[in-house]
């Protein structure tokens, strides 16, 4: 199928909600770790969102280029084609974007889906990231606000941070503490400022002791009741008629959090889940293998030439592949999405 279109985007957050499940949504660097994230929304029969951070789309640019918007228009337009090959609908996504990168990174890629919409077309990317955590909650609402706006006009979603995750991620890096934790009346400003989707879709990705990085399971302490109590709040301020759970929530820094605590938080709205950590580790195992049991191939040991099939990158990427791909289905597993395409 091709990337989906704003409706079918919109469809799949909508029955992510109700059926309470969630979307893992894929961190990629490159062509190979995107046909992995691909491979492996189809082989569980789940739709699934393939998102790049700021570092990656530098990194896809390459390291002369050095050019996020060129790096991130390059892998959605190499996925726009590739994605018709796999009968699961995929959407299109940039991850963390903090407030002096807006310029060089989402402003941008909103301009470009506006000239697309603008000549009958559908946007390049379907949602987009403005990680505002690092500013006061006034300023990051505020730039919310100018952002939903232009988004909407290119048929795209928002997904803005109301908290911090803790840990590091792209060279962010976040201490761990109370602010780990979106407060009831950070929920109340957020419904008062963008609305309830009468401004334009946005996904929330509220806080509740979320740490990005690498954590044995049961080390992350999550309070999944935090998004429930969102939730709550969002009800109240909206009254009478208001939806059950009004916001549509993300949950980000989850490797190591414990399976019965993710289903908890898919119980509260969360329609979409990003994995990045335990996918990068998957994709780099086989990797690591292949040049260690091939050292004497992959490298021209005491003068000798090597073996072209082990130093081949295909012979070992392919393995990569593979390797992730079972990751991605293990994560749909998890999240429920399995089986549920369109």
């Amino acid at each position: 199928m091709p990337i989906a279109t704003p409706e079918i985007y919109n469809q799949m957050l909508d029955n992510a909600k109700s059926g309470e499940f969630a979307y893992p949504a894929i961190n990629v660097t490159s062509t190979e770790t995107l046909n992995a994230a691909l491979r492996g929304f189809a082989e569980a029969g789940s739709d699934g969102i393939v998102q790049v951070s700021t570092g990656g789309a530098e990194f896809l640019s390459g390291t002369r280029v050095k050019d996020m918007v060129t790096g991130s228009v390059g892998l959605a337009e190499f996925a726009h084609v590739v994605a018709e090959k796999y009968p699961v609908n995929i959407a299109l996504h940039t991850d963390h974007c903090p407030k002096d990168k807006l310029d060089g990174f989402v402003r941008p890629l909103l301009k470009i889906s506006q000239e697309r919409v603008a000549e009958g077309r559908d946007p390049l990317f379907q949602s987009h990231m403005w990680d505002g955590s690092a500013v006061e909650l006034e300023e990051n609402l505020a730039i919310a606000a100018e952002l939903l706006d232009e988004a909407a006009k290119a048929k795209i979603i928002l997904e803005v941070e109301i908290g911090v995750v803790g840990g590091e991620e792209d060279g962010v890096a976040n201490d761990i503490n109370d602010k780990l934790y979106t407060a009831p009346g950070d929920y109340e400003r957020t419904v008062e400022v963008l609305g309830a989707g009468e401004k334009g879709r946005y996904l929330l990705a509220a806080t509740f002791g979320n740490v990005h990085g690498v954590y044995k399971p049961g080390n992350v302490k999550l309070r999944p009741e935090i998004l429930k109590q969102g939730q709550e709040v969002a009800r109240g301020k909206l009254g009478a008629g208001a939806a059950d759970k009004p916001f549509d929530l993300v949950f980000h820094g989850g490797s190591g959090s414990l399976l019965e605590e993710i289903h908890e938080a898919l119980s509260y709205g969360v329609v979409k889940m990003n994995v990045d950590t335990d996918t990068q580790y998957a994709f780099t195992r086989p990797i690591a293998a292949h040049m260690f049991e091939n050292y004497d191939g992959v490298l021209k040991v005491d003068g000798e030439v090597g073996n072209k099939k082990a130093y081949d990158p295909r012979s070992y990427l392919k393995k990569a592949e593979v390797a992730m791909s079972e990751r991605v289905i293990e994560a749909c597993e998890a999240l429920r999405s399995a089986g549920k395409a369109l």
